[in-house]
């Protein structure tokens, strides 16, 4: 029996995904725009998205969340973290028994510090949350290139019956159980990234480029694993893979809110400017509240939150991540 799918979301992430599993499932798109919804049913297209991408004819949108939730097999969450709630509140009054729901977002919620497959646990308490993450370029997926995806349940029989939900051609879909890791991985590269563009808006080189990845994929391992993450996960898809992408990509959003700030720009005029949300924004936030919760020392981390929200300079930032002392490559900084 096909299941039926639905992605509520039609962001550059939540359309891709709907356009990949329409080739293995009824899939149907909830836009938060009837004019949005209008584009993908006769056009085919999601022009503010995924700019010159034809969208599969077999994909249906609709504006109506009662309309895609009511007859759905499979819930896919592709709104942003800081809008994932008030979504779900809606998602609750038409959701049927037992529907797993499955999380995009790549964020911590602010306040609570959950993952989104917890918030959603809270508030669909009878229902079975994961996430679908890893290097994914939306982007490149639409035009075609080999990708590789991870979808991550607690319980293997959900993850593998999913798999098959999403693994189509050159879209590779590996399964995980390490849904904490998995999570985490794809939300604390965004920090990273946004380290890694301030280097390349300063113009610093590859050398640079390539240590400050490497220390941070070493930050977010240590506050990963302390939140209850594989130390393995991080090695892989959701932890380096999606690391690599996120920090070289001329596509991340991320990435370009660094470099953006390293030009001298100030966080505000680049947000105003941006279309889509870049994750780690927030999150850099919520990662120094969970370093002092844990009591890890994150330089990288607290360099990006310094820029953002204590009106430092990417050149500060730089200058203070160079002056700090090496110690064992095993230790923090």
């Amino acid at each position: 029996m096909q299941l039926r799918v639905s992605v509520l979301g039609a962001g550059s992430f939540g359309t891709t995904i709907a356009h990949v599993a329409t080739h293995n499932a009824p899939t149907v798109l909830w836009c938060r725009r009837p004019e949005t919804a209008d584009e993908v049913n006769r056009e085919h297209t999601n022009q503010a998205y995924l700019p010159d991408s034809e969208l599969s004819h077999e994909l249906r949108a609709t504006a109506s969340i009662e309309e895609a939730v009511s007859e759905a097999d499979v819930i896919v969450m592709g709104v942003p973290s800081l809008g994932i709630r008030e979504v779900l509140e809606e998602v609750r009054k038409y959701i049927r028994p037992w529907v797993p729901v499955i999380s995009l977002a790549k964020g911590l919620e602010p306040g609570t510090h959950l993952r989104m497959s917890e918030v959603i646990r809270e508030m669909l308490p009878e229902h079975r949350a994961g996430a679908l993450t890893g290097p994914n370029l939306a982007k490149e997926i639409m035009a075609g290139y080999a990708a590789a995806s991870v979808v991550a349940f607690e319980d293997p029989d959900v993850a593998k019956q999913l798999q098959g939900v999403f693994n189509n051609g050159l879209f590779r879909v590996y399964t995980n159980h390490d849904v904490a890791g998995c999570e985490l991985g794809g939300a604390l590269k965004n920090v990273i990234a946004i380290a890694v563009g301030m280097g390349d808006g300063l113009g610093v080189g590859d050398n640079t480029r390539a240590a400050v990845m490497a220390r941070g994929l070493a930050e977010l391992t240590r506050l990963g694993v302390e939140m209850g993450g594989e130390p393995a996960t991080f090695a892989g898809l959701a932890g380096i893979g999606d690391l690599i992408a996120t920090c070289a990509s001329r596509q991340s959003r991320n990435r370009f809110v660094g470099e953006e700030l390293g030009r001298g720009r100030s966080i505000e005029e680049i947000t105003q400017e941006m279309n889509q949300v870049a994750e780690g924004v927030k999150t850099a936030r919520v990662v120094m509240e969970l370093a002092a919760k844990y009591d890890l020392d994150m330089p990288i981390a607290r360099e990006v939150y310094g820029v953002l929200y204590e009106g430092r300079k990417a050149t500060d930032a730089y200058s203070g991540l160079t002056r700090t002392a090496p110690g064992a490559e095993g230790d923090a900084g």
